[in-house]
């Protein structure tokens, strides 16, 4: 059994200090969860160029068709290295996700978001049809399949999810994450990201500090 954990930063001292073993484990999965425009694509891509500045593969499926590569340069990534994919269906992210996972050709793997991982049954129904389950589903089977080339490939896949918020509950934490309870099961860390403050440079705003 190997004891050594292996990692890679994450591109922030404070937050591999915090993680304790130094950086993201190599084998396990995460998930970066959190409001929208909080910050959870920017601590992925981050992962991503740390990983390409090693000499590493990275791997990205935009579920979400919002990739701003003038964005990911500027956080350090090289977007003509990265493997970029834009699903139509959430069965087609995740098989594409297996098969790169399953090469062993790639160091990290970022889903953009599983929110937007839509099962093809959702995708081609009517307008109000009822889907309850689907997703849940969905991503219970592939990380049951997911999980186990993860660990024998050392690739680290980082999921990012949205917090969204149950209808009618009084009591207790109202959000809740998509895509049912699998990810949490199988996630090693689980990063919750919130916006904090604006930081400004006279009047105008020059970027955002986030909570980890």
């Amino acid at each position: 059994v190997d004891t050594q954990i292996s990692t890679i930063p994450s591109g922030s001292l404070a937050l591999d200090a915090a993680l304790g073993v130094g950086g993201y484990p190599r084998g396990r999965i995460i998930e970066v969860y959190g409001p929208e425009s909080s910050g959870k694509t920017t601590v992925a891509l981050h992962a991503v160029a740390e990983v390409q500045k090693r000499g590493g593969t990275a791997a990205y499926i935009d579920a979400e068709n919002a990739m701003d590569p003038a964005y990911a340069e500027a956080l350090g990534v090289d977007i003509d290295s990265l493997i970029l994919s834009q699903p139509n269906t959430g069965e087609e992210g995740l098989q594409i996700a297996d098969t790169l996972i399953a090469s062993g050709a790639i160091d990290i793997l970022v889903v953009d978001s599983v929110a937007a991982l839509v099962p093809r049954a959702e995708i081609d129904g009517d307008m109000g049809d009822s889907h309850v389950g689907l997703q849940a589903r969905l991503m219970s089977q592939a990380l049951r399949k997911l999980s186990g080339n993860i660990s024998k490939t050392k690739t680290i896949a980082v999921f990012i999810n949205q917090i969204r918020e149950k209808v009618g509950v009084m009591f207790g934490n109202p959000e809740t994450t998509p895509g049912g309870r699998a990810l949490k099961f199988y996630s090693t860390i689980r990063l919750e990201v919130r916006r904090a403050e604006q930081i400004k440079q006279g009047s105008d705003v020059i970027g955002n500090r986030v909570k980890l």
